[in-house]
């Protein structure tokens, strides 16, 4: 082996011998796990039952960190808390503190109570998560699909702050590849059968519909946005998106909006099973960019 290649080598080996340092450092940083927090009581009045959330934090703390709690999707009738637990694992070991909820699903119910369970669970949040080392003016949310249109209407919409009796605490909101932002647009041009999922949802009624969608609340003082979208998505994904953001923009132009080109719908949640996945840099600098 020459000089030359005998110097490759030891950069090489340097290199690699510090990258497993570094994973080592962050992907066995030790975390605590709280699961089956009841965050919602069983409200017989809205036929809503009991409903329960995950904390993941990091495990040693000098001070109070972000908070970001995430909402599953499952095309508002089904999914669950407990296949997300990789994502508040891999946000907790980068110092983010990572609340997973459930939240009840159609046709049981529609999006209003799963838009007010979504509320009560930034509620519990901002009351209960400095036990946990979170900063409680520090609440982010976030949503894969369905859960992305959830967390879109709960930062905009007061209405289910107003019922249960709270401010919004919530300072950001990032969506990805968030569904039914513009329900109402979407359902006018479909003719779905009444038995159709998204009516049971959404209902028949096409002034719900609007009521629905995020995107005729957005205001100026709403929380900052960061906006994921999957080049390759589903068409209804593509043009929800589209509507969403170009009334977006000229509130808040700032807002960062990023179409992952060749990213499936279902890919840009998988994509968080890599802990060196970019987002989760960039969601991070988003919530350490928000004062």
């Amino acid at each position: 082996m020459n000089s030359r290649a005998l110097y490759q080598y030891f950069k090489f080996s340097i290199a690699f011998c510090f990258g497993i340092i570094i994973y080592s450092s962050c992907a066995f940083r030790t975390i605590k796990r709280a699961k089956g927090i009841e965050y919602f009581k069983a409200d017989s009045v809205r036929n809503i039952t009991k409903q329960q959330l995950n904390v993941f934090s990091p495990g040693k703390q000098n001070e109070k960190k972000d908070v970001l709690i995430f909402i599953h999707g499952g095309n508002w009738n089904s999914g669950k808390r407990s296949l997300y637990n990789f994502l508040g694992t891999r946000m907790a070991r980068k110092g983010i503190v990572t609340v997973i909820i459930d939240y009840p699903l159609s046709p049981k119910a529609t999006y209003k109570e799963m838009a007010l369970v979504s509320a009560a669970s930034v509620k519990w949040v901002k009351e209960n998560i400095s036990a946990y080392g979170g900063n409680p003016e520090k609440i982010f949310i976030s949503g894969h699909s369905a859960g992305g249109h959830l967390a879109a209407l709960v930062s905009l919409d007061n209405e289910f702050f107003d019922s249960l009796h709270a401010d919004n605490p919530i300072k950001g909101t990032i969506l990805i590849d968030a569904g039914a932002l513009d329900m109402y647009t979407y359902l006018k041009q479909e003719n779905f059968d009444e038995g159709h999922t998204y009516l049971k949802t959404f209902t028949t009624d096409p002034n719900i519909w609007r009521k629905a969608s995020p995107v005729y609340y957005l205001h100026q003082g709403m929380p900052l946005f960061l906006v994921y979208q999957g080049g390759k998505t589903y068409p209804f994904i593509k043009e929800t998106n589209e509507i969403f953001m170009s009334k977006l923009l000229p509130l808040a132009p700032s807002t960062n909006y990023h179409i992952l080109k060749g990213k499936k719908h279902v890919a840009m949640i998988t994509q968080f099973f890599n802990p060196w996945n970019p987002r989760y840099k960039e969601i991070i600098n988003f919530m350490e960019s928000v004062k």
